[in-house]
Order: C-alpha cells, then structure tokens, then sequence
C-alpha cells in the first residue's frame, strides 16, 4: 500500500523488440519465472510476434513497475488503444537500423493525444547497418509531425540491446545491464495516484480474459480508492443504467504470475473476477454517485468474411466440432476476449468482422487447433456510406527494398488505387511510403514476395474511411479445379505443372470441385489430377522416362485466404487446409454464371 508504483506500456513497430526487452526487465529484476516469456501463446512463440496484450509487473528500487506489453502488428492495434488509457507513460521502442514505421507512427500518435509523455528507446545498436543518431532524428520528425508540444518532443533515450540484456543513457557509456532503462523511467515517469481514505472506488476495465471456471475476467487500473475481494460494486458506463457486481476473486501481478490478494489499492492494476457482463471502458465504483473515468474507444473493423460450416466431401473427418452451433458458441466466447472483432448471425453463417486478414486469420488458426472445422468466404472490405457517399476503408503503406526493385512494386501498387506520397534513399534500399484502398492490398503480399525476391519489408496501418477509390486492376489469376474424386498421381501431376502452381502433391486425396493449383495464363481450368498412365505391353523408347515433379506450395490459412476467388470457399480443418469452389459440380458453376 505504502508502496510506489509506476505504470508502463512498452509500444513498437512489430519485430523492433518489445517483448524481448520486456522478459530482459523481468530476468534483470528477478521477476522472471524460469524461461517464462511475456508471449506465452503457442501461435506468438512460432510467429515471433505478440498478438495480445499482456501485464507484468517488476521491482526496481523499491518501486513496483506494472509494465503492459502491447502487440506491434496493425491488425492488433485496438489491443494498443485500450492499454495506453491505463498507464502514465509509454517505452517507445524503435529498431536503430529501421527507425520509426507505421505501427511506431500508429501507437505514437494514440499516445501524444493522451497527454502522455514517452521515453524513447533505441534498440538494436548492435545491427551492421545500425545508425541511432538517424534513427533518432527520424523520431523526433515523427513526434513533431504528430503535433507534440515542447515537453513531450524532449524525450529522453536510452540505447539498448535487448537479446543481450544491455542498455546505456550515452553512447560513449558503457553496458553492463538494464538499469539504465529502468532508471529513467524512475526519473521520467510519474508515480501513480495514491490511495486516500476519503476516495471513493474508481478503477476502470482496459482488458479482458476469460477463465471456464470464473467466467469473464476484468484487467482494471485503479484510479482512486481501494478494492477488495467479496466487495459489492457498482458498474457504470455512459448512457447505460448502472448495473450491481460482486467480486469473487481480486489477483494483483508478480512478474508473468497472478498473485490472489485480499484488497488493492490506488495506483495499481489488477484482475477482477465475478463481473459477468463486464465492458471495455467501464467505471467500478463503489459509490453509485461517481463520477465516470472518460470513456475508451476502439476502432472500428476494416474487413469482413463469413463463416459456415463445412460441407465438402471431406467434411468431419478431421474435425472435433463441425456444427453451425459449436461454431457459433466458440465466436461468442471469442467475443468476451477480442475486442477489435465483430460477430453477425444469420442462421447457419456468420458474419466476421475484424481489423485485416491477419486479426482474423489467427482467431482460424486458434479455432483449427481446438479441433474446429468450417468454411469461410473470400474477405471483403466493409463499404458504407458516410454523410451520403460510399466509403471505404484506407491504408498507409510503407516498403523498405534494394532500389532494383522498386519499378515493380510502384507499378502494382499504382495499379491497384495506391498513390506515393513519399520515397526515401537510403544506401542501396528505398523507403516508399504509399497510401490507398484496403481493397488494393488485399492479395498483394505474395506477389510483392515475388516482386522482390524476398527481400522486401511491407508493412500497413489502417488510416480513415475515404470516399470509394472504383475499380482496381488485380492480377488475373484463376484457378485449376479437379473434376474426379480419388488419390493424385504423380504421372497426372508432373502434365499439369507446367500450366501453373500446384498446391497439391501426388498421394493427396482430392475431391470434384477442389482447386488443386492456379493456371498461369490466368483461365480456369477444369483438370482430372487421378488420370494414371495407360499400361500397355509394348516398350517403346522414351515412354518410361522419369517424373520430376516441382515441389508444390501447400496452403496456410493466410495463404488461402490471399489468393482465393469470389466464387471459393477455404476449407478449415485441424489437419488440413483446402481450397474449393462454392459449387463442386462445373455444370453448377456454369448454370451460377
């Protein structure tokens, strides 16, 4: 109680190394458990990136540290707008070699506008072609274009190397370890509020878990007063009726650990459970006369797809839960947690809204590994109309590439609705900064891949609804459809691979309907991939040469939702994924046309 306490949220572009300086801050202080990482998810560990936000807390002279580490990928982002309304300031973590990128500008932006004041903190010092003093240069024209007045523009900053777990005030200094980091955000960082016995209760909600046991749980910042375990509270919100809650279990944080306490005071962030229908941004009192915390809000979904149950051939052979209803309660649950994400029904389909293909990706990916099945459409960018004109969703692009390649992808991008607005050389790589329809990116990354050879970075925010762009160019693929049930052969495949890119390889079994590959001249193909070789009893020279089949490009949910058509279905199972027309039969698909 007596104790002081500092709230950090650690923000960055995706891969600059958050969480990574974050589980050096808890092994430096001793609050790490083992090899507990803060990205504990199985999809972050094999990603390499944070896809929810998580709390730690440390303790550094005497003084607890809650630190919040935040997702660095645009899709994420509403995970990032709640956090940064319940702590005092921000850890801008920036790559000294890349500088300052869409997500930093993103997350930056949210926190200038909050009145907050980052500490800025370049790490990777130790890369080649690492240049901090440009680096920070690039940071302050970011923090003055963003509109920050004197104060916040006179960040200090910290050099650091987060894998090894060194930090230095001045590049002269020497580095032995990270109290540098933490030494600053003592001296630059204002202790919270607190507790006063006259104070009524007030902690607001900036985050939720679920427990199957406890039900939905509360991430609450405590602004006044005190809580305590078995309190009867008020929950308020704006223009909602004050509703009545218990709380059952009250956990304070040590390190990655939830620690049960018996009360919590100002100042600190804890996890409340026993509030059934809890909300993001609403105010826990004590004192039903309160006055409310302002308000969180979150950005709206940019894309939409929809979500059936599987009805191919192959359907429930994989699969624990198939039924419209599993699938419908699994969104529900999913609901309590994920807030960017919105979730329509109409019977047996379900209309999924989220912040890009990637936000909903991983809710397939999550689902598929808890042994669901489905299906889901083609995504889409929600259109609508906005003071009488139609409108659509709009991003920011930014691409670092060796200068060879930037014809190329200026071209694509130009075509599919995209204008420069800026391009920076940069010793051999080009920095192009583009801005245009969410629409247009929509299956672009793997042709940019190829475009560049793999040595291009992409990287996109979401930036405003902007009256509807019409019409965009898209590469014409199409896609090669088999017309038999049965096992591919090698002998069928290696005729085919020269029409296009398989997705398949010989001994996989394929069903009528099924895309197994994509033509390359861009006409859809109807191709029998079981077709054996004729056996006859004559040698003749040259008729038993040896098959060479192309190694095939199997498909990954991101993949597959990337280069599917309108008229497609990806399959979703826990073992495999499938691509495959709406309509199995070519005489439906004709009679469709």
């Amino acid at each position: 109680m007596s104790q002081e306490i500092r709230n950090i949220a650690i923000i960055a572009h995706v891969d600059h190394g958050k969480t990574t300086l974050t589980d050096g801050l808890m092994e430096f202080t001793g609050s790490r458990d083992g090899d507990a990482s803060m990205d504990n998810n199985a999809l972050e560990q094999e990603r390499g990136i944070t896809i929810y936000a998580k709390n730690t807390s440390v303790t550094y002279k005497d003084t607890k540290i809650n630190i919040v580490d935040t997702p660095g990928h645009a899709d994420f982002g509403s995970e990032v707008e709640r956090v940064l309304r319940s702590i005092d300031s921000v850890l801008l973590v920036v790559d000294a070699q890349e500088g300052p990128m869409p997500q930093t500008r993103f997350v930056l932006k949210k926190s200038l506008e909050l009145g907050l004041k980052p500490i800025v903190v370049l790490n990777k010092i130790d890369k080649p072609a690492a240049d901090p003093d440009r680096a920070e240069e690039q940071v302050l024209e970011l923090f003055l274009e963003l509109g920050a007045n004197d104060e916040q523009s006179d960040f200090p900053v910290v050099y650091a190397i987060g894998r090894d777990g060194v930090a230095k005030k001045n590049m002269e200094d020497e580095m032995t370890d990270l109290a540098p980091v933490l030494d600053t955000v003592l001296e630059h960082v204002p202790a919270a509020k607190g507790y006063d016995e006259a104070d009524a209760l007030r902690a607001q909600v900036f985050n939720l878990g679920y427990d199957n046991f406890l039900g939905r749980l509360a991430v609450a910042r405590i602004y006044d007063g005190k809580v305590s375990k078995g309190q009867q509270v008020f929950i308020k919100s704006e223009g909602e009726e004050t509703k009545k809650g218990k709380i059952v279990k009250l956990s304070g944080y040590e390190g990655v650990k939830q620690v049960e306490l018996e009360d919590a005071y100002a100042g600190d962030i804890v996890l409340i459970a026993g509030l059934e229908d809890i909300n993001i941004g609403e105010t826990i009192t004590d004192d039903e006369g309160a006055e409310l915390l302002p308000a969180i809000s979150v950005d709206e979904p940019t894309v939409a797809m929809t979500f059936l149950v599987n009805s191919s051939p192959f359907a429930g052979r994989e699969g624990k839960y198939v039924t419209s209803r599993q699938i419908g309660e699994r969104l529900e649950k999913e609901l309590e947690i994920n807030v960017g994400l919105q979730v329509e029904s109409t019977g047996d389909t379900f209309l999924v809204k989220g912040r890009g293909e990637m936000h909903i990706a991983v809710l397939l990916e999550n689902m598929r590994r808890e042994g669901y099945e489905l299906s889901v459409s083609q995504p889409e960018v929600i259109i609508k109309e906005i003071d009488g004109v139609k409108s659509e969703p709009y991003e920011e692009v930014t691409i670092d590439i060796p200068e060879e390649y930037q014809g190329a992808v200026i071209e694509r991008l130009s075509n599919r609705g995209f204008i420069m607005q800026n391009m920076i050389p940069h010793e051999n790589q080009v920095r192009l900064l583009f801005e245009g329809p969410t629409r247009g990116l929509l299956g672009y990354k793997n042709q940019f891949i190829i475009d560049t050879k793999g040595e291009g970075i992409m990287a996109s925010r979401f930036i405003e609804f902007r009256p509807y762009a019409g019409e965009i160019k898209k590469r014409k693929t199409a896609s090669m459809t088999s017309m038999a049930t049965g096992k591919a052969l090698g002998f069928s495949l290696f005729g085919l691979q020269d029409r296009g890119e398989l997705y398949i390889g010989a001994g996989e079994e394929v069903y009528e309907g099924m895309v197994i590959g994509n033509t390359s001249k861009g006409e859809e193909m109807v191709v029998n991939p079981t077709k054996g070789k004729q056996l006859t009893n004559v040698r003749a020279s040259g008729s038993d040469d040896a098959i060479n089949l192309t190694p095939h490009k199997p498909l990954s949910i991101e993949l597959g939702l990337e280069i599917m058509l309108a008229d497609e279905y990806l399959e979703v199972c826990p073992e495999s994924i499938r691509l495959r027309k709406q309509f199995l039969k070519e005489s439906e698909r004709k009679r469709d046309k």
